[in-house]
């Protein structure tokens, strides 16, 4: 008897949260971002890249060689604070285990890797949390946790394959709001991407962090396959930073001013 009141509670309290529950925004509409959006996309470049080589530096010039080394696996990241935090997405470490990570980053025209580790890996995300020793005083700062994003927002993204060639595009999906409970939240947007985008930013009309490239769906009834919608992620912005500050403290490290 206990147990079915514990199960009408339960119940209650279900419907109670959902009647509670904000509805999403009115879909809106907007320019896409602008061209000094797109400057400070650019000053945020960042690769990672999985190898067996200790050091992929000589083969890196001032571009990403996809035919060199042979064995590198990869994708593009984002800086999230100023001393060496990297976000990308958990797929592109499928093959780390045994093998050295690298973020990449243009330094003086030319691309320059750093050993990174991994501080945390969210599978069900398709989210990951990267450290390496490097300043990154241009980093991406988050669009409000507790806001809305409505349906139709103009969103762009910045991963290394398509670059910024891919233009503008929109949410096809609200995300809702960051809640003391809520995980990885998946959504949508119409801008296409490529192999090598994933782990890359998509990024607001104001320059701030919206969530980070996962996949792509295309339709292919025949022999032509088109363009349907990509799919990212937005993990936690609380939970993700209080990961950083955790892990700065455990290797005593100094913390964000």
């Amino acid at each position: 008897m206990k147990l079915r009141k514990g199960w009408i509670a339960a119940a209650f309290a279900g419907a109670w949260v959902a009647s509670c529950a904000p509805e999403p925004p009115p879909p809106v509409s907007g320019p896409p971002p602008s061209r000094s959006v797109y400057q400070m996309a650019a000053q945020r470049f960042a690769a990672v890249v999985v190898s067996a080589r200790e050091d992929i530096n000589p083969w890196l010039g001032n571009r990403l060689d996809k035919g060199s080394p042979a064995d590198a696996d990869g994708g593009s990241a984002v800086p999230v604070a100023p001393d060496g935090y990297f976000l990308t997405a958990d797929h592109v470490l499928a093959h780390a285990e045994g093998r050295f990570v690298y973020v990449v980053l243009r330094n003086s025209g030319r691309l320059q890797g750093h050993r990174a580790r991994i501080v945390w890996r969210s599978p069900e995300g398709d989210v990951a949390l990267l450290h390496a020793a490097v300043e990154t005083p241009y980093f991406y700062r988050w669009s409000p946790p507790d806001a809305w994003l409505p349906r139709g927002t103009p969103v762009m993204h910045a991963g290394v394959a398509t670059g910024f060639s891919g233009g503008g595009g929109k949410l096809v999906t609200a995300i809702p709001p960051d809640r003391l409970v809520s995980k990885n939240r998946r959504f949508k947007h119409d801008i296409p991407l490529q192999p090598g985008d994933s782990g890359g930013p998509v990024v607001d009309g104001s320059g701030r962090l919206v969530g980070i490239n996962s996949a792509v769906e295309y339709l292919i009834p025949l022999e032509t396959a088109f363009f349907i919608e990509s799919e990212a992620n937005r993990p936690n912005v609380r939970v993700v930073m209080a990961r950083i500050e955790k892990d700065r403290r455990s290797r005593g490290m100094s913390t964000e001013p």
